[in-house]
């Protein structure tokens, strides 16, 4: 018993090493678990290799992964968010949109720029959840009906991006009226013949699934995203009864013929451009 000696204190591993390695190089799936360097998963897109989750991109990502040669003009940002009702909750509205731009570096929860996708020119809106949830909020909401108008002059095709918790609760009434607002504007577009393709990430849910969101000629979804109005939580405990399994998933609404077809982010670009061609001809 007495011939071993320790001469080292503690167990010297490679777990040791791992830990020590800088945060933020690394992703791991929340879905599966598998675990990426972050320069990988972002050259696949933001999918991941293992099991295809999905992760949530800004707008300035599916801008790269659309537009021609990463090549667009940004379109309203001098239409800004502010404080109409004065409103506070944890903290006053006017400081968290604040805080919020100075953190994501965007100015809205919808960023809309034009530009050529596979030679064809077209008007992209893309939400950006990063922003209050991606919530809808009167600029919101006047950035697609500018968007409109825009694509209405200059004769293009809109795609709009959807990625929502729904309306933005700080701007109470003014948020609701974004839906009938961008809706009646769709329904110019339509009117001009020009076609608009609706696009539904995770999460697409409340108000903007209940308004633009759902209105496309064509409407695509991403793999696994959660589309609906209210969460399955709260329609769980509103009817007393189990949901179906996969109950809101882009693969569910496929199924039961509220979407056309879902579209790997990895085909995106490709799937856009032939619909788009498809409308021209």
């Amino acid at each position: 018993m007495g011939w071993f000696k320790r001469f080292k204190q503690g167990i010297t591993t490679s777990t040791k090493e791992k830990k020590e390695i800088k945060e933020g190089l690394w992703f791991k799936c929340p879905e599966c678990g598998h675990i990426v360097p972050k320069d990988e998963h972002e050259e696949n897109l933001f999918v991941c290799q293992k099991c295809n989750y999905h992760d949530r991109i800004p707008s300035k990502e599916y801008f790269k992964i659309l537009f021609d040669d990463d090549k667009y003009e940004v379109l309203f940002e001098n239409i800004l968010p502010k404080d109409p009702l004065n409103f506070v909750d944890r903290k006053p509205y006017k400081q968290r949109l604040e805080e919020t731009i100075k953190k994501t570096k965007t100015t809205e929860a919808i960023t809309v720029a034009t530009g050529k996708i596979n030679k064809i020119p077209a008007v992209v809106a893309s939400m950006n959840f990063n922003f209050i949830g991606g919530s809808m909020g009167s600029v919101v909401g006047e950035r697609i009906s500018r968007a409109v108008d825009f694509c209405i002059e200059n004769n293009l095709p809109l795609i709009i991006i959807s990625k929502s918790g729904g309306a933005r609760m700080m701007e109470s009434s003014l948020s609701l009226m974004q839906m009938a607002k961008t809706s009646a504007k769709l329904t110019q577009l339509s009117k001009a013949g020009l076609p608009y393709i609706s696009l539904m990430t995770n999460p697409t849910t409340g108000g903007v699934s209940a308004s633009f969101a759902m209105l496309g000629d064509i409407n695509i979804a991403e793999p696994g995203a959660l589309i609906g109005f209210a969460g399955p939580r709260v329609i769980k405990e509103t009817i007393k009864k189990d949901l179906p399994e996969g109950f809101q998933t882009s693969e569910f609404l496929l199924e039961h013929g509220f979407l056309d077809y879902i579209v790997e982010r990895k085909e995106l670009k490709d799937k856009i451009a032939l619909q788009l061609r498809l409308f021209l001809n």
